[in-house]
């Protein structure tokens, strides 16, 4: 027989996998910090900002003295996280990033391929131009590469804007040499990416890290189910985003009856229960 948990156990286990029963009236340390999106696994950022900035938000549910000059020094300053993709934009913890550095290479062709169909053309002939105008010139922001004197000349300032993801070809490059891992987010100004080479950004023991693909899909898989507590093989797949569902659903298969059981989690409405998988 199949174990059941709970529709109540699951919340609370979930919940506490994110930190979310800790004492939020703890003081909370800048190492705390660190620790606490760690164990989340990532902490999403977007640019809305009608009460305070998600991320800021999403921190402070957990605990209540949480301050953001610590978080700015840990993402800036410390380079204990850095920013990048999971289903996405994220801050992520240094730690991870050997995978993150996998990762880019497996996505590459897939990203190049989707952009080209929705982005305007010309955005991989600026790739060389935007390298060795950041590598002369340093941190720049997007805006930087549509004037003549700073940047390369693409045609960027000729072209009505037709909406909100209608980027110039120079901001298309950037973000897609930083989703490939060629560049990363220095900082913030204001809300805007300012954007460095990544030699430059991530710590240099960090860097030479190199993971393989078995590795990669263990930890993905692993990692996720940490996280969660118990999840599907599609679950465990979107924790992250960074593989596909049926290399979850191999991992899982061989480590059913070993390192994972099956279990029904029971929906609050007393519909039938779908089946996961928990450590």
């Amino acid at each position: 027989m199949v174990p059941q948990i709970s529709n109540s156990q699951a919340r609370r286990l979930f919940m506490e996998r994110q930190g979310l029963c800790d004492n939020p009236a703890s003081k909370q340390s800048k190492s705390a910090l660190l620790d606490l999106i760690e164990r989340m696994g990532f902490v999403q950022i977007d640019s809305i900002n009608t009460v305070e900035r998600a991320h800021h938000m999403i921190l402070f549910s957990r605990n209540q003295t949480y301050q953001k000059k610590h978080f700015d020094q840990l993402l800036e300053k410390d380079r204990s996280l850095f920013e990048n993709w999971t289903h996405d934009a994220s801050v992520i913890p240094m730690i991870f990033y050997p995978y993150w550095k996998y990762r880019f290479g497996r996505t590459e062709a897939y990203l190049l391929e989707r952009w080209r169909k929705w982005r305007r053309e010309g955005f991989e002939e600026s790739f060389r131009a935007v390298l060795d105008h950041i590598r002369v010139n340093g941190p720049t922001r997007s805006r930087d590469m549509t004037k003549p004197d700073k940047g390369p000349n693409t045609g960027d300032t000729k072209k009505k804007n037709q909406g909100w993801w209608d980027w110039h070809p120079s901001k298309t490059a950037l973000e897609f040499l930083w989703r490939t891992g060629a560049l990363s987010v220095d900082r913030r100004d204001g809300f805007q990416k300012v954007y460095d080479v990544t030699d430059k950004i991530i710590p240099s023991e960090v860097l030479s890290q190199d993971i393989d693909h078995e590795s990669f899909i263990d930890w993905s898989c692993r990692s996720a189910m940490e996280k969660l507590g118990f999840a599907t093989p599609g679950e465990l797949a979107a924790f992250w985003d960074g593989i596909k569902p049926a290399e979850a659903k191999i991992w899982c298969e061989d480590r059913l009856g070993k390192e994972l059981i099956e279990v029904e989690v029971l929906p609050a409405d007393g519909s039938k229960a779908p089946q996961s998988l928990r450590f």
